[in-house]
Formats: structure tokens, C-alpha cells, sequence
């Protein structure tokens, strides 16, 4: 059959079209997004008199990050707690964790009361710190580069709320949105030369933290490259767990091996489900070994850490174990896992989990049916 001229072009068009198309799928497939739950929209948006106000905006931190262990003069475990070095290294760095609590209690605020006051709030404290070069310091000692990867990994997260709903916050503020993503992509090229290529007996639970910052930010600024470097860390921790599901980097912390056991799962169970998001897959990394961490902690709490005396000879701290957002690890794992009605039952019981080193509401987030009221945002290190 002959083909009529006039549907030549046409059929260029429809060629063209498809090809921009495919184009435009292409691009936005390479696009760093978070779990669904990063979606959601402003509860309420409420109109009239509140209560809320903006406390004043912590002091940017621009000095050297060198501060003092809360474990100094204790042995090669790191286990024993020296009040005095504790109360100093907690008055150094109060503007620091000051600035994490805040930004994930007004986001939080905003994500539920929608007042255009309290995103201004959230705005005006990270671009302060933004602007002021806030946490760049290369003068650091361990402790200092550790509280520069958990403040980023608290404020990114935090952000993500914002950049991804779908009430579109951020769309009349967009030259504030640069100026913060700007200096979080500074932090987590920072956060990367600290933690990157450590030996493997010095790769713990710090570098699974920095890892999760460096994941959260990957998203908040779309760097595939960051994206990959969380991945590679992911890996490794993954790699270090053993059949029996134990870290032997947190085995040293003796008495309080199983405290940091469970104090690891937070960023590991919070980067496979980003990762998870964005199509790749690592629940089977080293044959299970983020399910198989998580079984050794879940059993070990429920035994008094009898497993983990047995193992590195210390009857187990269990103190910070009766903190229920210590917990907060079970809203991404149960994502990603199936976990059995026990383990759902004590979740439910501890729910909701608000976590500031993980953005706030996690149980929003992951399990929004039994986001059941407001137990504040107590999570932390």
C-alpha cells in the first residue's frame, strides 16, 4: 500500500517525540529518589493563631572539630564512660546537637501543622549554618569528624521531608534550597575523605553512620557518586558480620557489645532501603547478613545478651537496651524484610519512633497506620 505524503512528517514526529520521550525516561530514571513514605504531604495545613515559635537558631559551629571522647582514659574497649570528658564534650558541642534536634523537631512541625512559619523556621536555621561554612573544619580528631557525619545525616534527612512531599514546600524556595543542598554536598565530600578506605579492624558502626549521612545527602542532591560510596560502605559493614550474625568490631566493646550491635542497624537498615528505592537490591549481601544482624540483636535482647556474654565473656549492659527509639532500626527493616508477629507486636508496642539522627518520624514514614501519637523526638547516639 502506497503511504500517503502527508503522513511522512508525521511519522518523523511521532519518531521524535518518541525519542525525547525516551530521553526524558532516561534521565529521570537516573534520579536519586527516597522510600515512598518521603512522599507524603502535610498532615494538616492549619490556618488562625498557633502556638508555635521558632527558637532561636543554635550558633553555627565553624571552629576546629576537635573534641574530647565521652570513653577517654577507658580501656581498648571503649566501653567505660568518663563522666567528666562527657559533660565536656557535651558542652562543646551542644550548638551542634542543638542544631540536629531542631531542624528535625520543626520539620516534623511543618509535615503536621503545615504553617508557612514553620518552614521558614526549618529554612532560616540551615541556610545560617550553610552560609556561615558551618561543620567544614579540616582541624579534627575522630570525635570531631564523628559528630560532622551524624549532624549531617540528621539535617539532610530531616530535609529530604521537604524536598520530596508532595505539597511541594520547596517550590517558591528554591534559592534557599541551593544554598543548603550546596553546603550539604560540601559536608558529604567532607564526611567521604574522613571515613573512606579505613582499615578493616578501624570500620565500625561510625562508618556505617557516616555512610547513612552520605546516602540521605546523595538523595537531598542527587550525586550518584555518593550514592555508590554508601553502597560500597553498605558492603562492607555487610561483609563484616559473621554466620553467626556478630560484628567482631563491636564484639570488642565488651560489656556493651550488644548496646552496639544494635546501635550499627539504624544507618544499615536505613541505607538498604534507600538503596532499595533506587533499584538496588542488598538484603542479600553476604548471604543475608543485614537479616542475620538483625535476628542476632533481636534474640540477644530477648536473652539478656546471654549469647553475646558467652561470646566475648561480659555479662551485657543492657541500659540503653530499654530505650525504645533505640529501636527505630525495625521501621526500615520490616520494609525490607518480613518480619514475624512477634517482632511486629514489639514494634507496635514501641511505636512511634521519632529519631533526630534519622530525620524524625521514621514510623510516619515507613508505617504510617500506627504513627500513634507523639512520644517527641529522643533518638540520638
Amino acid at each position: 500500500m502506497h503511504t500517503p505524503k502527508l503522513m511522512l512528517p508525521t511519522l518523523l514526529s511521532l519518531a521524535m517525540m518518541s525519542s525525547a520521550l525516551f530521553a526524558t525516561g532516561a534521565s529521570a530514571a537516573s534520579t536519586l529518589v527516597p522510600p515512598q513514605g518521603y512522599y507524603e504531604g502535610v498532615e494538616k495545613f492549619k490556618t488562625g493563631q498557633g502556638k508555635f515559635s521558632c527558637d532561636s537558631i543554635p550558633q553555627p559551629y565553624t571552629g576546629p572539630l576537635q573534641f574530647r571522647s565521652k570513653y577517654e582514659g577507658s580501656d581498648k574497649a571503649r566501653a567505660t564512660l568518663n563522666m567528666v570528658s562527657d559533660q565536656a564534650f557535651r558542652d562543646a558541642t551542644k550548638d551542634i546537637t542543638s542544631m540536629e534536634r531542631a531542624t528535625s523537631k520543626v520539620v516534623m512541625q511543618y509535615m503536621r501543622d503545615g504553617r508557612p512559619e514553620q518552614l521558614d523556621c526549618a529554612l532560616n536555621m540551615l541556610t545560617t549554618w550553610a552560609k556561615a561554612d558551618a561543620l567544614e573544619s579540616t582541624d579534627f580528631n575522630h570525635t570531631g569528624k564523628s559528630m560532622r557525619k551524624w549532624a549531617l545525616g540528621s539535617m539532610s534527612s530531616a530535609y529530604l521531608r521537604l524536598k520530596f512531599s508532595e505539597s511541594h514546600p520547596l517550590a517558591t524556595r528554591q534559592q534557599e534550597a541551593q544554598v543548603i543542598e550546596a553546603w550539604f554536598s560540601k559536608l558529604a565530600d567532607h564526611v567521604v575523605s574522613d571515613w573512606n578506605d579505613l582499615p578493616l579492624d578501624k570500620t565500625n558502626n561510625h562508618s556505617y553512620w557516616a555512610a547513612w549521612a552520605v546516602m540521605s545527602t546523595a538523595v537531598a542532591t542527587n550525586r550518584q557518586d555518593l550514592f555508590d560510596w554508601a553502597v560500597k560502605e553498605f558492603k562492607i559493614g555487610a561483609n563484616q558480620v559473621d554466620p553467626q550474625g556478630f560484628l567482631p568490631n563491636e564484639l570488642k566493646r565488651k560489656q556493651r557489645a550488644l548496646a552496639y550491635h544494635n546501635y550499627a542497624l539504624p544507618p544499615l537498615a536505613m541505607i538498604a532501603s534507600f538503596a532499595q528505592a533506587n533499584g538496588v537490591d542488598l538484603r542479600q549481601e553476604n548471604n543475608g547478613a543485614l537479616k542475620r544482624l538483625g535476628d542476632r540483636v533481636l534474640a540477644g535482647v530477648k536473652n539478656s545478651g546471654s549469647e553475646f556474654a558467652a561470646r566475648d565473656g561480659e555479662k551485657q549492659d543492657m541500659t540503653d537496651l530499654k530505650t525504645d527509639m533505640k529501636f527505630a532500626w525495625l521501621e526500615p527493616y520490616c520494609s525490607l524484610y518480613d518480619c514475624g508477629p512477634d517482632v511486629l507486636e514489639q514494634k507496635h508496642k514501641m511505636q512511634p519512633f521519632k529519631n533526630f539522627r534519622l530525620g524524625g518520624d521514621i514510623t510516619r514514614t515507613y508505617d504510617p497506620t500506627h504513627d500513634k501519637g507523639d512520644k517527641g523526638d529522643k533518638g540520638g547516639s
